[in-house]
């Protein structure tokens, strides 16, 4: 049974920040930075409280927080620190109704570190679940809006102290299209609040224990490393993935468009993998693994690139001609595998029409 995580503290960021890294695909920003404001908030002597999913009342009020725009933004831009502080805030303006609890939108990268920044800014604890189990780069495409809640609605506030409230929209897809029109002129990069959920809807469409997920994939790198084992096969053992190539990055081709990074890497296998060519598309995240031509590994199933000497996470923006990388596929959760996610977050939303998604082998979890 997994370790009950009742509050994150300054021990847990370090394995946090790998672990959100590694769920996050290459996405959701950089968890270094994350970590680093997250760990300031608890010097000043505040505290981040977890809740299990189990323990939400099925009354409770709890929003949804991220960080919204490109994550290469995210490295070069300084944060003022209380951008989802101020939406927050927004929404329960808004809707006229305090938050009882925080969660994040998508564990992936910096996102996994938002709520718990916010909920040590805000005294509310975060739950111990997300909205997605991995990073994707759509508002739309979380398990929120996949089974029946509506985000709007919305707030998103920049560093400069703009606030954009977005009131209501068709759905969620058009929230979107907004929302990423206005993150622009923000300098693209914000914090996003979304309409409040029901303890119980969140008990029911939450990926679950994700932040747990993410500390014990963290600690595995780590006691890898101090134990002189092999790191990546500690992820692998971790999530019941596979290696999928060793490679080369020989060509790199990433930038932004309407507020996203996109773009593809090039690889040239070596080792058990010399002669076999890859490519990895993204945008924000990695969504497609090929192999000589062949789709092989396919949204919504994770895709991760680690550095093949440390085993540690590398994110798009952190990606560089020459690099030498592993890189796995582990299994998406089964909230993500359901006909009507599929339709929002399979490879047809992304593009690829003509990809049947093809399943890797259900992954373990950690019990909540």
């Amino acid at each position: 049974m997994a370790e009950r995580l009742t509050e994150v503290t300054d021990a847990d960021l370090d394995a946090i920040e790998i672990g959100a890294a590694i769920l996050g695909t290459g996405g959701g920003g950089n968890p270094y930075i994350g970590k680093l404001r997250c760990r300031e908030e608890l010097r000043k002597g505040r505290r981040i409280p977890v809740i299990p999913l189990a323990d939400l009342a099925d009354d409770a009020l709890v929003v949804s927080l991220g960080g919204m725009g490109a994550p290469v933004v995210g490295v070069e831009k300084i944060e003022q620190g209380e951008e989802c502080l101020r939406a927050l805030r927004a929404i329960e303006r808004e809707t006229g109704r305090k938050a009882d609890a925080l969660i994040s939108a998508e564990i992936g990268g910096a996102n996994a570190m938002e709520p718990m920044l916010t909920a040590a800014q805000a005294g509310l604890p975060v739950v111990d679940g997300d909205g997605m189990g991995r990073a994707f780069p759509e508002m739309q495409m979380t398990t929120w809006s996949i089974y029946g809640h509506r985000a709007v609605p919305a707030a998103m506030a920049d560093e400069k102290g703009c606030i954009v409230v977005i009131r209501d929209t068709p759905d969620d897809h058009w929230l979107e299209h907004l929302a990423r029109a206005a993150v622009v002129p923000m300098g693209a990069a914000c914090g996003l609040a979304t309409a409040p959920m029901t303890g119980a809807f969140v008990r029911r469409a939450a990926v679950p224990g994700t932040i747990t997920q993410a500390l014990t994939l963290g600690r595995a790198v780590l006691d890898a490393h101090a134990t002189h084992r092999d790191p990546i096969a500690a992820v692998i053992a971790q999530e019941g993935g596979r290696l999928l190539m060793t490679a080369k990055i020989t060509d790199l081709e990433r930038h932004l468009k309407g507020g996203f990074a996109v773009g593809h890497l090039t690889l040239e296998g070596f080792g058990d993998f010399a002669g076999e060519a890859g490519r990895i598309d993204l945008q924000n995240e990695f969504l497609v693994f090929w192999r000589n031509g062949t789709a092989e590994v396919i949204v919504p199933d994770l895709i991760v690139v680690l550095d093949s000497d440390t085993g540690l996470p590398i994110t798009t923006e952190m990606l560089r001609y020459g690099q030498r990388i592993a890189v796995l596929g582990l299994p998406c959760h089964a909230l993500l595998r359901s006909p009507e996610a599929l339709r929002i977050v399979g490879p047809a939303a992304f593009g690829y029409p003509g990809i049947a998604y093809r399943p890797m082998p259900a992954a373990r979890r950690p019990a909540t």
